[in-house]
């Protein structure tokens, strides 16, 4: 058997989709191992899977597809009273108000709008598997830039700070309500915090293959450790992170750290989209359509300080109708370093997840574009 082979389904109309996946595992000659799930108006249309020692059921690092995750927690607590966006969110948390941090609200923590992207000095690796710890290290920690003047992403600590606000407010942590509220009433394989009973079917991220005069290339054209972007990444630490090694560590899956530290499937993304807007299996949606209209609504657009041009926000969530013309203006969802995607795009009714096992060279995943295509124009043909 070819390690390049497709496995799993698609539903009548979805055909074109499994051929675009068969050429994406060819061209990866089986050696990133991906997975493909999507639905349509809340009814599972795709589940694919190629590639060395991945299943349907494989599970992996999604990184900061955590991040959309996180936001649907926000989102529904925000629908429900308990939490408001526009408010300081030192009220709750008293030591954040340090350094000018006094009138930040939750909204410009979840636009990437708050300046604070990390700390003076770094974070270890061992204080980013932990949310509460972040937190302390940022409550304290002068903005790098005035809050609301511009944008920048916080990779690896962003959604610590929300998390510590849904604590303060609520008593629970952003994962225990994920848990509660989310991923078990929906049956979504999709982890913040994975058990260790769940370990058997995880599968450890790897680095992209380059050639030695690539990656000098690469590397020598990049930003330095305390510029902007480095600080943003997390690459200010001594030493600079790791992200390989990041979710490879039990520590970090065990924590769920709600910016990266998610672990799941393709199933597991795609379900939580659907979930949120649609319903599955029966359930309603977890979202009011205003709900969903709030939190789609572009923010943060025009020059992220960390991503450049890449950086485009609704609330919390990247504004996938920016990233793929072709969705509607108001989709929305989240990507992750090593590759996996997932999004909404509530004009077609789309819940696209995608994993994938290997860093892409450069981070570079020009699949996203062909697959997501190839989805939306099987949901959409006549």
């Amino acid at each position: 058997m070819s390690r390049t082979d497709v496995h799993g389904t698609v539903a009548d109309g979805f055909e074109q989709v499994r051929e675009t996946f068969a050429e994406v595992a060819a061209e990866q000659d089986g050696q990133v191992g991906a997975q493909l799930t999507a639905y349509a108006h809340g009814r599972r249309v795709v589940d694919l899977w190629a590639g060395d020692e991945v299943s349907g059921d494989t599970l992996t690092g999604v990184y900061s597809s955590t991040k959309g995750a996180a936001t649907l927690v926000a989102a529904l607590l925000v629908q429900e009273g308990v939490l408001d966006l526009d408010e300081p969110v030192a009220r709750h948390w008293p030591e954040f108000a340090a350094a000018g941090k006094d009138a930040i609200t939750l909204r410009d923590m979840l636009t990437h709008r708050s300046g604070v992207i990390g700390v003076d000095g770094g974070l270890s690796a061992a204080e980013l598997a932990d949310d509460a710890v972040i937190a302390r290290r940022l409550a304290g920690q002068r903005p790098y830039w005035r809050p609301g003047s511009a944008y920048g992403y916080g990779g690896f600590v962003s959604f610590a700070m929300v998390n510590e606000v849904i604590r303060r407010v609520t008593g629970r942590s952003l994962q225990q309500v994920f848990d509660e509220r989310i991923r078990v009433p929906y049956g979504l394989d999709l982890y913040l915090g994975l058990p260790e009973a769940e370990e058997r079917r995880f599968r450890p991220i790897q680095w992209w293959t380059a050639t030695p005069e690539q990656e000098a290339a690469f590397w020598s054209n990049l930003p330095g450790p305390h510029s902007i972007l480095g600080v943003g990444y997390g690459l200010n630490g001594t030493p600079p992170l790791d992200q390989v090694a990041f979710a490879n560590t039990r520590a970090v899956r065990a924590n769920g750290p709600a910016s990266a530290g998610g672990v799941g499937s393709a199933r597991g993304l795609a379900g939580l989209y659907a979930a949120a807007v649609w319903g599955i299996d029966g359930r309603p949606p977890l979202l009011k359509p205003d709900t969903v209209a709030e939190f789609a609504q572009l923010h943060s657009t025009g020059g992220d300080l960390v991503r450049g041009e890449q950086g485009a926000y609704a609330l919390g969530f990247q504004a996938k109708g920016l990233r793929y013309p072709f969705l509607g203006a108001n989709a929305f969802g989240h990507d992750g370093s090593a590759g996996s995607e997932s999004f909404a795009d509530p004009l077609s009714g789309i819940a696209f997840g995608y994993t994938r096992r290997r860093f892409g060279f450069a981070w570079s995943y020009p699949e996203h574009d062909r697959l997501a295509a190839a989805v939306h124009r099987a949901a959409t043909a006549s």
